[in-house]
């Protein structure tokens, strides 16, 4: 899933060119070809598939060039996770009605892919075998309110648990006790299934959009028939509905997993100096402390007597604020 715009990391994204297309981490590879990467050993990229925003479709091209051409979904409008699942996984069935399907965001960060394949591997093995959904659940760090959790049941088979319920996203107190609990996991958005066992999924709780796919394999008109479809997010139209009925399980996993939706996990991310800067590009920086500075395309940035701050440089756009104020960065990217 590759059509997010990432408002949050304005200048660096932008909605022409936004994060999952962009080296956020400095490391010669932008989130999406990072994202492939990970799979490697796992899925040939013959059997990859991106949806994307029409507007998107050629710089996916150019930065992957194996995947293909035809693999490259392009939604003429944005209508959230559940309708572009849902056509991918109708375009798969059409080339592998026995297709095994991993779903997963072009703009997360995973610091250990080699254990991201044993998991997804383990989850590919679970739901070869039966009519089961898998979410992978990332054992939390910290009581973080900007995630959605999982509730895991009791194993039941290998590491893999069962779920009891989907948790919206909560505040500190309620973030402090899934963490003391111990069985609360972060919803990564990354899914596991067989191509049979979603797409009955979304015929019985979504009859509407399985309809809408039908309509579109059968007439080719994306462009009427997509945009029509509703709304709404894979967790609210399947999830949470199969998971009242006990079909669908997490796997517990710890593989450095962050989904990079902001500056503040960026700076989590980086490589830090001792004064706790972050940064990405030739950066100079003098008595400056807990700053995140990305500016890759400047020749050379100095910064003195910063504490608390990012600081990012794109196409001659320059922020600097406070990380304190980091969620009014979407109202300073909109400012005159």
């Amino acid at each position: 899933m590759a059509g997010g715009i990432g408002s949050r990391f304005w200048p660096l994204s932008t909605p022409e060119f936004p994060k999952q297309f962009i080296d956020i981490l400095g490391c010669g590879r932008t989130l999406i070809q990072l994202t492939v990467d990970r799979f490697k050993g796992l899925c040939p990229a013959s059997n990859m598939w991106v949806v994307t925003n029409a507007a998107y479709v050629d710089i996916v091209k150019q930065q992957l060039p194996d995947i293909p051409e035809a693999h490259i979904l392009a939604e003429p409008a944005a209508r959230n996770t559940a309708p572009c699942i849902a056509w991918a996984c109708w375009c798969i069935k059409d080339e592998n009605p026995q297709a095994n399907v991993v779903v997963t965001p072009a703009d997360a960060v995973v610091m250990q892919p080699d254990e991201f394949r044993r998991v997804i591997a383990n989850a590919l093995d679970f739901t070869a075998q039966r009519d089961a959904i898998v979410t992978i659940g990332i054992k939390p760090s910290r009581p973080e309110t900007g995630y959605g959790y999982v509730e895991a049941g009791s194993a039941v088979a290998g590491e893999i648990c069962s779920v009891s319920a989907f948790k919206e996203k909560p505040d500190l107190a309620t973030a402090q006790r899934y963490l003391q609990a111990g069985n609360y996991l972060w919803n990564a958005g990354i899914f596991v299934w067989n191509v049979h066992t979603i797409m009955t999924a979304i015929s019985k709780y979504k009859p509407q959009i399985a309809n809408d796919m039908d309509r579109i394999r059968q007439t080719g008109d994306v462009a009427t028939i997509f945009p029509q479809c509703e709304k709404i997010s894979i967790d609210f139209a399947v999830m949470e509905p199969a998971a009242a009925e006990g079909r669908v399980y997490t796997h517990p996993a710890d593989f450095g997993w962050s989904d990079l939706g902001n500056w503040a996990s960026l700076h989590e991310k980086l490589s830090k100096d001792s004064n706790g800067n972050g940064s990405v590009g030739n950066v100079r920086m003098y008595e400056c402390h807990d700053c995140v500075v990305h500016a890759e395309d400047c020749n050379k940035v100095v910064l003195q007597g910063l504490d608390g701050y990012i600081v990012s440089e794109k196409n001659g756009r320059i922020l600097v604020c406070r990380r304190s104020e980091e969620q009014r960065i979407k109202e300073f990217s909109q400012a005159d």
